[in-house]
């Protein structure tokens, strides 16, 4: 299902302080302090707008990853790093133009925190944030917010639906020109441009209203990561951007079609969404250098490290497997949070009859998502094919190791997207709505009361 869209891609970049590789720490082009660096994060970020891209991301998890002593030990993935909305507002400050995208998880976070955080952020960054709402992940974020377990999957998904229409409520508290900070009159704010919320539902009782004014974009951009059944329900109901985790271009299509197809139920158009799988793009000059590139990479991969990490990814205890066993038909089971990518990861492996070994390393410098391998023109090539089918409308770009093959995707892979015209060079506009084509939504409370939040 095509839509009418312009004929170009969206490009952002997902950073992971080392790199999205399970053992990118240990790259000699990688910087191995990384999670306490915030040097290092100006290097990427400026890197990443040098190049033109729309946004940087940010993944969250409040919790450490439970792992084996061996693992842990092995392995920077997961463990400690910067609290991401802490880390964009700084980002802010050494940025002009690329958009700023931050996951806080519905699931133990409050509405009005939300709001607040990412208002302060769109105003501190003049129109350039974006929340990634998530119900988390990572099983152990429970104990550490009075819980034993996480919410059931249906349940998390109906807590999120509402706290996502609580926060825009919530960024609607104050018309745009609710403070004329008149100096001559002595009027600073207009008391009849101020909006209690006055919600009250099954999960959250909020007054309102907001102590931040309106974001300069209206609402920041959402973005949204679920591809279950749930998931998708919620991304055409009230997402702008979703992160998807398709490893085939059939399985991207089928997705990009079905999602964009539920959004008129919302009273949605499916440009009012774009869609971006997460990619890993290993690129150099010639393809044999990009395989040894990526060859040397598996090398550094300790098998414990691997195994926990494919029991991470799938929320399931695979501690009694071996490398080289066959990889078995798993069951989908109520610890599972993310259900569209347990289904992907377990559908690949008995598909191509991996071995626990092969898998991980299929997987090991993507968290899950495609890995496209090769020369340049290979992989713009790749790039190009799924974008001109209608898969997608843009990638995440999920580098495997930082900086360096940050600066190899900068300075190879983007000129050639740019030479082909399928991204833009340079900024057109200052938000990132602007960057994506998202228009600004107006208040609910405009004068002619059409209250619906996408227009």
């Amino acid at each position: 299902m095509a839509d009418a869209r312009a004929p170009r891609m969206q490009l952002g970049v997902f950073f992971n302080h080392t790199g999205h590789h399970i053992a990118s720490w240990r790259h000699p082009r990688a910087d191995a302090d990384a999670h306490v660096s915030i040097e290092h994060y100006v290097r990427l970020a400026q890197t990443a707008e040098a190049a033109g891209l729309d946004f940087l991301f940010f993944a969250d998890s409040a919790a450490t990853a439970e792992r084996r002593p061996e693992s842990l030990r092995r392995s920077a993935q997961y463990t400690a790093y910067f609290e991401p909305l802490t880390l964009l507002s700084a980002l802010a400050m050494v940025t002009k133009r690329i958009g700023l995208v931050s996951t806080a998880t519905t699931s133990y976070n409050e509405p009005y925190h939300v709001a607040r955080k990412f208002a302060s952020l769109d105003h501190i960054s003049k129109g350039r944030a974006g929340w990634n709402v998530v119900t988390s992940g990572n099983a152990a974020e429970a104990w550490n917010f009075g819980r034993d377990e996480h919410f059931e999957h249906e349940a998390r998904y109906d807590r999120a639906r509402e706290f996502v229409e609580v926060v825009h409520g919530l960024w609607d508290s104050w018309d745009d020109d609710a403070f004329p900070r008149d100096k001559a009159s002595g009027v600073f704010l207009e008391p009849s441009r101020m909006h209690h919320l006055n919600h009250n539902g099954p999960h959250f009782k909020v007054r309102g209203p907001l102590n931040v004014p309106r974001p300069p974009q209206g609402y920041p951009v959402i973005f949204q990561a679920g591809t279950s059944e749930a998931g998708r329900e919620l991304a055409a109901e009230t997402a702008e951007a979703v992160f998807t985790s398709q490893l085939t271009v059939a399985s991207q299509k089928e997705h990009f079609d079905d999602v964009k197809a539920r959004m008129a139920k919302f009273g949605r158009r499916p440009d009012q969404m774009k869609i971006l799988p997460g990619l890993t793009a290993v690129v150099a000059p010639t393809e044999s250098e990009a395989r040894e590139k990526w060859d040397f990479l598996q090398s550094l991969i300790h098998p414990q490290v691997g195994l926990d990490y494919l029991s991470m990814l799938l929320a399931t205890d695979l501690s009694g497997l071996k490398p080289d066993d066959p990889f078995p038909a798993l069951e989908m089971h109520d610890k599972v949070s993310s259900h569209g990518m347990f289904k992907n990861v377990v559908g690949t492996a008995l598909r191509d009859k991996l071995t626990v070994r092969q898998l991980w390393e299929r997987l090991a410098g993507s968290r899950g998502k495609a890995t496209f391998i090769g020369s340049v023109a290979q992989v713009a090539d790749q790039m190009e094919h799924w974008f001109r089918a209608d898969a997608c409308d843009g990638f995440i770009l999920q580098p495997s190791y930082a900086p360096g093959e940050l600066d190899d995707i900068c300075t190879m892979l983007v000129p050639e997207l740019q030479r082909r015209g399928l991204i833009r060079v340079g900024y057109e506009g200052a938000t990132l709505r602007d960057h994506l084509g998202l228009a600004r939504p107006a208040s609910r409370w405009r004068e002619n009361g059409d209250t619906r939040h996408f227009p």
